[in-house]
């Protein structure tokens, strides 16, 4: 009995497993599931999570990445717009935007669609270089190359296509390397080099113009203060001999005045410092002392 139930069991588990294997499945985080009734496209799964579905043949489930993929264009030569040969490598980022359309054109083959897409890629890519010149990939100044432009281009140019054909988004696309022929590598080095000199006689010229010009601003102030210092001594000397001419009217009126001052101006400068002096004292400056002396004498007698 025991072993009937068990036998019953474990049938019941295997019809659950097959019918759950018919009619269920699941779709991970990272997929996108296109569902075909009869070889037909029936509906587009986005969302991860348990669904279910009729048993092949009725219908059958295609199971695609949805997560950015990465492709890389080999290493190849191309022409510039100004006819120079270069050899340039790019890659793109994209993913499917539309499962129905990528399963209708390459049967969810993935190596399939890159291939398509490589194709893709290496027209839109010498469409555009061919537009651009020499000097907008590889240049000694920075502020000429436009690798931005370029690469945005790139994109746009193969956007359109690769979504309305491949049901595929491209997000972005970039230049990954860079090269020259080895015929040319010598004729761009030296084309670099007479750049690198053009600047280097541009910003010596540059200097030279610039330090002219500081040197006269300069020798035109320094010319403008010394003009200002001898202004204004010019015009000192003056007031000081106006000031002078008036004290000499004050000697004029009054000459005895002009001579006490004078002696006591040689007085002052004569015992100036500690000094012996013996002289007569009838010589000019010193009988000054003996004039106060008189004067003092007739002041006393007076009180």
């Amino acid at each position: 009995m025991n072993k009937r139930r068990i036998s019953i069991i474990a049938g019941i588990v295997l019809l659950l497993i097959f019918a759950s294997i018919l009619f269920i499945f699941q779709v991970r985080q990272s997929q996108v599931a296109v569902v075909t009734t009869f070889g037909s496209y029936s509906r587009t799964i986005e969302q991860p999570g348990i669904q279910f579905k009729l048993p092949w043949p009725i219908q059958k489930v295609y199971r695609f990445d949805n997560r950015l993929q990465n492709f890389e264009r080999k290493f190849e030569q191309t022409t510039t717009g100004d006819a120079k040969p270069l050899i340039i490598e790019v890659y793109v980022g994209w993913r499917i935007s539309d499962p129905k359309i990528f399963l209708e054109r390459f049967n969810g083959d993935m190596i399939k669609a890159e291939q398509n897409l490589e194709s893709l890629v290496r027209d839109a890519k010498n469409s555009v270089i061919g537009q651009h010149p020499f000097r907008d990939l590889i240049s000694p100044r920075e502020e000429d190359l436009k690798f931005d432009d370029i690469e945005a281009e790139i994109v746009k140019a193969v956007q359109t296509e690769a979504k309305d054909d491949y049901g595929i988004d491209v997000q972005y696309a970039g230049i990954k390397q860079l090269g020259l022929p080895e015929s040319n590598t010598q004729k761009v080095f030296e084309r670099m080099r007479a750049d690198r000199q053009r600047l280097v006689k541009q910003f010596q010229g540059e200097g030279e113009s610039r330090a002219m010009e500081i040197r006269s601003k300069a020798e035109a102030e320094s010319t403008r203060i010394l003009n200002e210092a001898r202004a204004q001594a010019i015009e000192i000397e003056g007031q000081a001999e106006a000031q002078a001419n008036e004290y000499y009217k004050v000697f004029q009126e009054n000459p005895e005045l002009a001579e006490l001052l004078l002696g006591l101006e040689a007085l002052e400068a004569a015992t100036k410092e500690k000094t012996t002096i013996v002289a007569d004292p009838n010589t000019p400056p010193f009988n000054l002392f003996r004039e106060g002396v008189a004067e003092l004498k007739e002041l006393k007698s007076s009180k």
